[in-house]
């Protein structure tokens, strides 16, 4: 059977940008928590670098899971 449609490498690089600040706010919101604890906040860029980071293997498995419901609404 042929793969009809994106392939999952394609839908990770369309949806990495919004993974990517997804896990920056996720991040920043965590600190932000983790004040309470007397833990530091982090600052936007520390934020938007480590979200940028977890991002990534977020997306993958993100994009695996819809080309996955692709692939089971094609058939």
């Amino acid at each position: 059977m042929t793969q009809r449609g994106w392939s999952k490498a394609k839908i990770t690089l369309a949806l990495y940008p919004f993974g990517a600040g997804a896990m920056a706010v996720n991040v920043f919101f965590a600190s932000l928590i983790g004040s309470w604890a007397e833990l530091p906040v982090l600052s936007t860029q520390w934020s938007l670098l480590i979200g940028a980071v977890i991002g990534l293997p977020a997306t993958v498995a993100f994009s695996g899971h819809i080309r996955r419901l692709m692939d089971e609404a094609d058939r």
